[in-house]
């Protein structure tokens, strides 16, 4: 018999349907692992946590957020997602803001910074994080927000870049904001800066039981690709990504060009544009030029076909400049996938140079790469094997979750956490 309130029979349905839960990843991690998280959470069941950034989807942050804040919720911390609004003049600042991070130019003129602080303060007047006992905040657009609330509880500041090389005139002035936050989140140790700041690094970590992850058929592959036209008579070259300079797509294009000497494949460039990031609309529309039978350029927000682009593919570049992490290169490790990816950033703390994967520092040694790779599938499936299981044993959401479970913890001798 179905509830006679109408409320009872919402609540009915609500229960019936299901998250991941943390016990779920006793399929891929040991037991005691699972049973450490489980207890270190216990302890940390009367916090109510909000997360903080700019969109809701697209890019690495965005899904990073979905898992995370579903999973602390799991295990029994109350965790709310906010997002800041801004219009395109704003997002268009801290797109600069986020290239200068990694060592672009910026012209940080005083109209830009009181635009920037003014748009800061409107979300702060509508977004209220007073009530909650533990505030996170993502990369830069949302950074001066910790300004404009009576905290009670920690402030921390989570940067997804790459902090080896910022802009120093543009991090003087960020630092007067997060000089201000209780401790700063890295993704590596290798982007610590000069702060009075405590810094911890958490590195990010995929979802196995998400579309984008989870096992697909090879029926279930065929048909997203036939969907979108994709070739399937040659090997597949694939590069999944935001339309962002930093990518590198070009250095792409022009890598598979001088492998196709050599092999004979299809490249397929599969990309989105974020929210928050204007430009990316301008780097898309810049490598349409160079679409041919065998090149492929797709904007598409479809998790299904980046799924099954990675598991198909003989080769998975990420070829980029700069890199915070970089979690397509995890999702493709995960898949088996035999990956290529430029030697910056977190692609480094991921790949193992011949072991799980390849490193590449230009355009000649990316083609060398694929052509070996395309020629020689033992090398593919012994790269991938290994590669996977890097995966399990490091970028897992579960890892992630447990050194922030110890982050929080480390909080509750300096402040009073309990509601």
């Amino acid at each position: 018999m179905p509830p006679d309130n109408p409320q009872d029979l919402d609540l009915a349905q609500r229960e019936t349907r299901r998250t991941v839960q943390l016990d779920d990843y006793a399929a891929f991690l040991p037991q005691q692992q699972i049973d450490r998280i489980h207890e270190k959470a216990e302890g940390l069941q009367h916090l109510h946590v909000a997360h903080v950034n700019s969109t809701f989807y697209g890019g690495g942050v965005a899904e990073l957020l979905d898992d995370l804040t579903l999973l602390m919720n799991n295990v029994g911390i109350r965790t709310g997602w906010r997002v800041i609004q801004g219009a395109p003049d704003f997002f268009s600042i801290t797109k600069k803001m986020h290239n200068a991070l990694q060592g672009g130019d910026i012209n940080l003129t005083d109209l830009k910074k009181q635009h920037y602080e003014d748009i800061v303060y409107k979300n702060a007047v509508r977004t209220h994080l007073d009530h909650h006992n533990l505030v996170v905040v993502h990369d830069p657009q949302p950074l001066p927000l910790i300004q404009h609330f009576h905290r009670g509880g920690p402030w921390i500041w989570q940067c997804h870049v790459d902090l080896s090389r910022p802009n120093a005139e543009l991090w003087h002035y960020l630092q007067s904001f997060i000089e201000q936050y209780d401790a700063v989140i890295e993704s590596l140790d290798a982007y610590r800066q000069d702060l009075q700041t405590p810094q911890r690094t958490i590195p990010p970590a995929i979802d196995p039981f998400s579309i984008k992850n989870k096992e697909l058929s090879e029926e279930e592959i065929d048909e997203r690709l036939a969907h979108y036209d994709i070739p399937r008579d040659r090997p597949l070259v694939v590069q999944v990504s935001r339309f962002d300079r930093w990518k590198d797509p070009e250095g792409v294009i022009a890598a598979f060009k001088k492998a196709r000497r050599d092999i004979d494949a299809t490249l397929v460039l599969l990309g989105n544009v974020a929210t928050d990031d204007p430009e990316g609309t301008e780097v898309y529309e810049s490598l349409l030029d160079e679409q041919e039978e065998r090149i492929r350029i797709l904007s598409v927000e479809d998790t299904a076909l980046v799924n099954a682009l990675q598991r198909r593919a003989a080769v998975v570049l990420q070829k980029s400049l700069r890199e915070g992490f970089g979690l397509t290169v995890t999702e493709a490790m995960w898949k088996g996938s035999a990956v290529v990816g430029g030697n910056v950033g977190g692609i480094r703390h991921q790949i193992a140079n011949g072991e799980n994967g390849f490193l590449v520092d230009s355009v000649e040694e990316a083609a060398e790469r694929i052509v070996q790779l395309v020629r020689t599938p033992e090398l593919r499936a012994r790269l991938g094997k290994t590669a996977r299981e890097t995966v399990r044993h490091r970028f897992l959401m579960p890892h992630m979750l447990e050194r922030y479970l110890d982050l929080f913890a480390g909080f509750e001798t300096q402040y009073r956490l309990r509601d």
